[in-house]
């Protein structure tokens, strides 16, 4: 089993969760966050007053699946994640050694 996690821009939710479910990944966990890379942020105008903005908001995405399905998940992240601009986020693949659904206690493939 794998681990997926993506971070990407938040406007490109909707697009990567359609992407995924035609592909059967039938469960993720999304949450707010914010970073930033080579960009470094940006510059903005309030009320007159110029300031940084250090830390861009971003999703990060946090998909278990089976090994098998990887690549075709890696590839529907990045197909429907992909603005083609600076920002558009990075995608970590860590192994997982074991998976338990509390519920039940089933294990491995059978908890996801």
């Amino acid at each position: 089993m794998k681990k997926i996690e993506a971070i990407i821009k938040p406007h490109r939710l909707d697009e990567v969760k359609h992407a995924l479910a035609e592909l059967g990944v039938q469960g993720m966990t999304v949450t707010e966050v914010k970073g930033h890379g080579r960009q470094k942020g940006h510059k903005e105008i309030y009320r007159g007053a110029e300031y940084q903005v250090d830390f861009l908001p971003k999703l990060k995405l946090e998909i278990v699946i089976e090994d098998d399905l990887t690549e075709a998940v890696i590839e529907a992240i990045v197909g429907a994640a992909r603005t083609g601009k600076i920002g558009d986020g990075k995608i970590f693949v860590i192994p997982i050694e074991r998976a338990v659904r509390i519920r039940t206690g089933e294990t491995d493939s059978d908890a996801l």
